[in-house]
């Protein structure tokens, strides 16, 4: 069979190959693949179409891109765990310095600041949750609530997970299939008029295997749990820990968890400087008390802060590395993985940049916004601005169920007024009935908001 030369696949050169099979010892290179039986063999040709010069190919990929929307183009409300917040130009200039670009996992004599960077990062995250330790990001919230779990269970040597009904349907899925089959997992109930955790079903299900309770604040469905102190006073006493799951930008106008209890804090970095990117540009990060029972439970990596033999000069490096997969290898408690060391130092630029009164001051403009959409929403006949009768802070869930629209029907006329619509819960949570979770953040002027309202207002009119 012909071989033909092709420009995207490297080695194919005859001369370059016959070189390489002399050095390793073998006379082809169907020898390499002698393992795999005869009837899974392709004998017949491929049939890949010519391959396309690079103008073309960039032609291509652009044309297909080109047939998305994109937030540049219609007025965004959705959020449910990917939000559109504002990323200062300094986050992206400093994340694609090649130093750190291309610095995967490099050593501390090759990795030209990394390290200090993401010490840095760890530094402005634990100040911000009111924390100790922070690790190095994992791939995104629901990586970071399963490992946070884990850590809980270990610590205690219990095997049950309380988890709240409100917490967001894709992260619970992940969090039981990373804790399957190992840890048991059940939820506790809400009131659908408030969204709070029902404490008496909490009080009933706190039974001595339980390990843990995690919940999130703000929630996925927007609202603020106000009973904090009252869920961990009974998570203490039955003595389980707390795990809460946070937004961190709502940080610079909300108490965080730590204040109400909370042994461990996780979330999403996506907010601090991260771009909406097709469902990539996600970070999870995780966050304890400076105790050992809980830094030997971090399965991924930490940075810290050392003297070196010269006065006055310090260094950077990992800490308590013997409790990583990398040295335990298969009795690892967790694989390290790949992690998302690049948006952690990006986040690390957004809160060096932001400082505490920068993160309280976009905090409000948050809250101001999403208050004043509920609001005008909430004058619309047969519409309720707000479902819930809870303080919210960017998200919140927005009722139609009296206006004869399914959500379906009413967001695909949003789109024709270019107009990204809530998500619908009809479906995640059908208690609510057709209602949607909208999004609002400092991204949104006062005539976004206010196209919003009259389009919903002409769609139910017409």
């Amino acid at each position: 069979m012909s071989q033909k030369v092709h420009p995207y696949i490297p080695n194919m050169v005859p001369e370059v190959q016959a070189e390489m099979l002399k050095v390793i010892g073998t006379e082809s290179i169907m020898e390499l693949y002698s393992c795999i039986p005869e009837e899974l063999q392709l004998k017949e040709e491929m049939k890949i179409p010519p391959a396309l010069t690079e103008y073309e190919l960039r032609r291509h990929i652009e044309g297909l891109l080109n047939k998305n929307t994109s937030t540049k183009e219609y007025v965004n409300f959705l959020g449910a765990g990917c939000w559109q917040h504002f990323v200062p130009a300094v986050c992206d200039e400093v994340n694609q310095r090649s130093e750190f670009l291309t610095a995967y996992a490099g050593e501390p004599y090759e990795d030209h600041g990394r390290f200090q960077a993401l010490f840095e990062y760890q530094s402005l995250v634990a100040e911000l949750v009111d924390m100790d330790v922070v690790n190095v990001p994992t791939f995104d919230w629901g990586q970071a609530a399963s490992t946070s779990v884990r850590m809980a269970a270990r610590i205690t040597g219990r095997k049950k997970i309380l988890l709240a009904n409100t917490v967001g349907p894709e992260r619970s899925k992940i969090i039981i299939n990373y804790g399957t089959p190992e840890l048991q997992f059940e939820f506790v109930e809400f009131n659908t008029e408030t969204g709070a955790m029902d404490l008496s079903d909490l009080q009933a299900k706190l039974t001595e295997d339980v390990a843990a309770v995690y919940f999130e604040n703000p929630s996925y469905l927007g609202f603020i749990e106000v009973q904090g102190p009252e869920i961990s006073k009974l998570v203490k006493d039955n003595k389980s820990l707390l795990v809460v799951g946070v937004d961190p930008i709502s940080l610079g106008v909300i108490a965080p968890p730590s204040q109400y209890g909370a042994d461990i804090v996780c979330g999403d970095l996506q907010p601090l400087g991260m771009h909406m990117n097709f469902s990539g540009g996600q970070a999870g990060f995780i966050a304890t008390r400076d105790e050992v029972e809980f830094v030997q439970e971090y399965p991924s990596r930490l940075f810290g802060i050392v003297p070196t033999v010269k006065e006055g000069e310090y260094g950077f490096g990992d800490v308590f590395y013997d409790r990583t997969s990398f040295a335990l290898r298969e009795k690892g408690k967790e694989s390290v993985g790949t992690q998302t060391a690049l948006w952690g130092i990006t986040a690390g630029v957004y809160l060096a940049l932001l400082g505490p009164e920068g993160m309280q001051e976009v905090g409000q403009t948050i809250m101001q916004n999403s208050q004043y959409a509920a609001q005008q929403l909430n004058q619309i006949d047969g519409v309720k601005g707000s479902r819930l009768a809870s303080p919210f802070f960017k998200e919140f869930i927005v009722d139609f169920d009296e206006t004869g629209l399914t959500v379906k029907e009413i967001n695909q006329k949003l789109l024709k007024k270019k107009i990204f619509g809530g998500k619908d819960l009809s479906e995640e949570f059908p208690e609510f009935g057709q209602s949607a979770l909208f999004c609002v953040t400092e991204v949104h002027t006062k005539e976004d908001i206010d196209h919003l309202v009259q389009s919903i207002k002409e769609i139910l009119t017409k």
